[in-house]
């Protein structure tokens, strides 16, 4: 599916806040709700748009500490690349999963409370998971993140 002016307007919207009812969606783009709505049901269904979610403060759940840990594994079949890919995401720490290239395999981003909190979870969980070879910890001291995409770099249509 190609894009076009609105679509990209429409998902950089979106990006800002996805809880914008389709009135007010409508009012910004000076458009009518109806084609708006479609517009939106075509963006999902193409699944450009692949799920609505809340951003949690870190701080005030108690995750204030994010580290980064590269992963090798000592296989590499396509079965155990997937496993280790289900254990760790199963792991309430890890929030996000990475099977990259490089001197390590694959990059996990965890988030606890503290130092004692990842010296639990990896003694008790991630010493856990079946086919670690080896592992190196990064800790983030500050960071900043983007909520989404560029939308103006997608090609429009012709």
């Amino acid at each position: 599916m190609k894009l076009d002016s609105t679509d990209r307007k429409i998902l950089a919207i979106l990006q800002e806040n996805a809880r914008i009812t389709t009135k007010e969606l409508a009012s910004q783009l000076h458009l009518s709700n109806t084609p708006v709505y479609e517009r939106v049901k075509k963006l999902e269904k193409a699944g450009i748009i692949e799920k609505y979610s809340a951003k949690l403060n870190a701080e005030k759940i108690g995750r204030n500490m994010t580290s980064f840990i590269m992963v090798s594994l000592k296989n590499h079949t396509k079965e155990i690349v997937e496993n280790f890919q289900k254990d760790a995401m199963s792991l309430p720490e890890v929030m996000e999963f990475y099977y990259i290239s490089g001197n390590y395999d694959a990059l996990l981003k965890v988030m606890v409370a503290d130092m004692s909190e990842f010296k639990v979870f990896l003694e008790e969980k991630l010493a856990s998971v079946r086919n670690i070879s080896q592992f190196h910890s990064i800790f983030v001291i500050s960071g900043d993140k983007k909520d989404g995409f560029e939308i103006n770099e997608v090609e429009e249509e012709e």
